[in-house]
């Protein structure tokens, strides 16, 4: 499974309005800005979620976006499910009869375990708790900057660099 840029962006963002209070109206440039998207792809993966529920917008000058539902209350697989689903390994998994083997090919019912399986890890992964993740993962690697001499801190293997 591979999701797609619009989903990645999706997630991002939601990421940065969970550390807002619920309900703040968070300008769209702002969210543009921090997350490197331009306005008109920011409307177009939000739609979905404006249509869930799970994001609100106001429109017009000091218009954005806010969160509908507390960020421990948004998890991961419900913004993939508004902006993908629905989750499938294989095309086996589709619509049923899509594949003549769906009844006896013990590979299917093994991809459908699967399926429910990433399904249930989404869901506990909610944007409260990524951001407070997000915060510790800073707040650590900054700590580790901090010993470093400034050459250090800016310095990238030459692999890395040249795209090795």
């Amino acid at each position: 499974m591979v999701i797609t840029r619009a989903t990645e962006y999706a997630i991002r963002a939601i990421l940065y309005m969970a550390k807002f209070p619920p309900g703040e109206i968070i300008l769209k440039k702002d969210i543009c800005r921090t997350q490197g998207v331009t306005p008109a792809f920011l409307t177009k993966i939000f739609q979905p979620l404006v249509r869930a529920g799970i994001v609100g917008s106001q429109r017009g000058v000091g218009g954005g976006f806010y969160l509908r539902h507390p960020p421990q209350q948004i998890s991961l697989y419900d913004i993939y499910r508004e902006e993908e689903d629905p989750l499938l390994i294989n095309t086996c998994l589709g619509d049923k009869g899509c594949c003549e083997r769906d009844d006896f090919c013990p590979v299917h019912q093994a991809w459908q375990q699967v399926r429910r399986g990433m399904i249930e890890t989404l869901k506990q992964y909610d944007f409260a708790r990524l951001a407070q993740e997000e915060q510790s993962n800073l707040n650590r690697l900054m700590a580790g900057l901090a010993g470093q001499p400034a050459a250090a801190r800016h310095s990238c293997p030459a692999d890395v660099s040249q795209g090795s």
